[in-house]
C-alpha cells in the first residue's frame, strides 16, 4: 500500500512537469490555451510548473537513496 502512495505522491508533480513542457512547446508554436490572456504568461507558468515538478521529482528520489544510504559519502546522514 504504501508503494501505490509514493507512486500518487510522485505521479501528481510528474504530471505537473509533462504540463509545463507542453504550454512550452505550445508557446513556441504560438498556440494559447485556455486560462492564459497571453503567450508570454503561457510560457513563464509552463518554465515555472516544469521547473517545480522536476524539483519535486529530484527531490524525491534523492531523499529515497539517501534513506537507503545510495548516495555520495558527502551527501550521507551523519
Amino acid at each position: 500500500m504504501s508503494r501505490y502512495v509514493a507512486l500518487l505522491i510522485v505521479l501528481i508533480p510528474g504530471i505537473m512537469a509533462v504540463m509545463g513542457i507542453k504550454w512550452m512547446r505550445d508557446t513556441l508554436f504560438g498556440v494559447l490555451q485556455f486560462p492564459f490572456p497571453y503567450l508570454w504568461l503561457q510560457f513563464i507558468a509552463g518554465l515555472l510548473s516544469f521547473l517545480a515538478g522536476l524539483a519535486f521529482v529530484g527531490g524525491f528520489i534523492f531523499y529515497r537513496d539517501r534513506k537507503r544510504n545510495k548516495v555520495q559519502l558527502k551527501y550521507r546522514k551523519k
